[in-house]
């Protein structure tokens, strides 16, 4: 389960949000929304533990993620909304080496299938370099296909540069993570449809 107890956040001297608190569990779909500078991606780092909130907490399976640290980073999946690709790497080496550093290491067959996945097959030996503002979104993007065994998965503007075609794959992705009674945080300013047990919507700013 994730808890945002209390949780607050600042830039400068304004305050983003604050007295935040939700409960996440398993097959649960968070959506939050907002306008640009409300402090989405912020909400979102700190869910990560990227970005210590000003105030509250939050934790994961009743424990202050901050106490946890790299224990909590073994349970999830975060996708930021950059494209953090290496232009001189490979659609499947990006994949590969992102999967190994997060502990998740793919084979090369594996990596194939989710790009696949991601209809970005033919391209794995492409350099990211190579690639549209909506291909470099698949090809991180593809992670998803790969993670299914990481319970909570956090995803800042997920269908960001997609067609519809895409955002259809992605939509299909989670799901069926939700389905499987995975939890999911999300961004996103465009409707897309994601069916799961139990869904809720916070609205910043």
């Amino acid at each position: 389960m994730l808890e945002a107890h209390d949780l607050a956040a600042t830039r400068g001297e304004n305050t983003l949000f604050s007295g935040l608190a939700f409960s996440l569990v398993r097959g649960a779909l968070l959506r939050v929304s907002g306008a640009n500078g409300s402090g989405k991606t912020s909400l979102l780092r700190a869910l990560c533990g990227l970005l210590a909130p000003s105030a509250g907490e939050v934790r994961w399976n009743g424990e202050n993620i901050r106490r946890l640290r790299e224990d909590y980073a073994t349970h999830l999946l975060y996708v930021g909304h950059a494209d953090a690709l290496k232009d001189d790497l490979t659609v499947a080496e990006n994949l590969e080496v992102a999967c190994s550093l997060a502990g998740l290491p793919v084979s090369a067959s594996r990596a194939t299938a989710a790009i696949e996945a991601l209809g970005l097959g033919g391209r794995e030996q492409l350099p990211a370099r190579a690639l549209s503002q909506g291909q470099r979104r698949r090809a991180v993007l593809a992670r998803l296909a790969v993670s299914e065994s990481l319970p909570l998965w956090i995803l800042d503007e997920p269908f960001a540069a997609l067609d519809a075609a895409a955002v259809e794959r992605v939509r299909s992705l989670v799901g069926g993570h939700l389905a499987r009674g995975g939890m999911v945080v999300l961004t996103t300013h465009q409707e897309a449809r994601i069916d799961a047990p139990s869904a809720t919507d916070i609205q910043l700013g």
